[in-house]
């Protein structure tokens, strides 16, 4: 198996703010990060630590799926990607806005 090794800088793309992901943040201690398609679990743990200071515990990688849509009169395609939950402990926190 090949490693791919990627800059912890460019693995995180932007929090994912939505409903959902706030009350996942507030009550579980888990937060959504959209990342690169290459992103592993490792590459995510390491730009986490980089970025926030904090170890997560788990990190859970989700691949987002694309979406036909249909607006303004023509068809088109929504492109997808990849999201990323990090699961942290009781004590740490990460101030997204």
């Amino acid at each position: 198996m090949t490693q791919i090794h990627i800059k912890p800088a460019t693995v995180l793309l932007r929090p994912r703010i939505t409903e959902k992901a706030a009350l996942k943040a507030d009550k579980d201690r888990v937060y959504v990060f959209e990342v690169t398609e290459d992103a592993t679990h490792r590459s995510v743990i390491a730009s986490i630590k980089d970025a926030y200071k904090v170890t997560p515990i788990k990190v859970r990688l989700l691949a987002i799926p694309t979406k036909k849509v249909f607006r303004g009169g023509k068809r088109g395609v929504k492109g997808g990607g990849k999201k990323a939950y990090v699961y942290l402990k009781k004590d740490d926190k990460i101030d997204v806005i």
